[in-house]
């Protein structure tokens, strides 16, 4: 995750996906400074979904989108021994960090990710745990994978989630490398589940940066075609500052 560096004006001065949050919520520092530069164009994407992409066949019911890519996966994903029932109130067993472009993301033999293609990290438990991994991992891979499209399709439902795809692919022609110099890279430092279901888990995960700032940032997976899925709204939710991890579980690679 990474936040903007120094721009100057208020919040109503930036780009919309700025002012909402966005970037601080589930950025990462290589596509800060292609919104930061270059993404004003993101001002006249369409708030929801397309049209057409409403009465595409099979579009999903509650979002009117269509089915992600990795709908094609349905099945194949192998039987994982995580069953557990209960949120995590400590740091979970079992679970090994590794860096995916300089930003530790966390994996479990018992919870997934089991299946890793490329960018696409997929096939988690059907349990809270599975769904933190899922959070943890696709929240940094749809910003920060190479194939930043491919894991977005894979991987995310919601209304915000075409309005992105097309400001980002408009955005990186015409981004500026230099700006990467004005993002701070953050890395995760605790969790808290706001609410979890079978079908659905809000999860705020505290970010720190190289600073030592903190900011805590809300995010939703879906439980969709057998894997969780990162939720991408129309309007993000901003995320807030931290001033400790008290109330939160620490849990960081590094």
């Amino acid at each position: 995750m990474a936040e903007p560096g120094n721009r100057g004006g208020n919040d109503d001065s930036r780009s919309p996906w700025l002012r909402n949050g966005f970037v601080l919520a589930v950025a990462f520092i290589g596509f800060v400074a292609v919104i930061g530069v270059a993404v004003l164009v993101s001002s006249d994407a369409p708030e929801g979904g397309s049209t057409a992409a409403s009465s595409t066949p099979g579009a999903d019911a509650r979002t009117g989108q269509p089915p992600p890519s990795a709908a094609a996966h349905r099945g194949d994903c192998p039987g994982l021994d995580d069953t557990g029932r209960k949120v995590p109130a400590a740091p979970p067993e079992g679970v090994d960090w590794k860096l995916f472009h300089s930003v530790a993301l966390p994996s479990s033999k018992a919870a997934g990710p089991a299946v890793v293609e490329k960018d696409v990290a997929r096939c988690y438990a059907h349990t809270p745990l599975g769904a933190l991994l899922a959070t943890s991992q696709i929240s940094v891979r749809y910003l920060a994978a190479d194939d930043w499209q491919g894991v977005t399709r894979a991987q995310t439902v919601g209304e915000g989630r075409e309005p992105y795809l097309k400001a980002r692919a408009a955005s990186e022609r015409t981004a500026d490398p230099e700006a990467l110099d004005g993002a701070a890279q953050g890395q995760i430092a605790g969790f808290d589940f706001v609410s979890y279901t079978g079908s659905t888990a809000v999860i705020r995960t505290v970010w720190r940066f190289q600073d030592g700032r903190m900011q805590a940032a809300s995010t939703t997976v879906l439980w969709r075609d057998g894997d969780w899925k990162l939720e991408y709204p129309a309007d993000p939710p901003a995320p807030a500052p931290v001033d400790s991890l008290a109330g939160y579980v620490e849990w960081g690679g590094v």
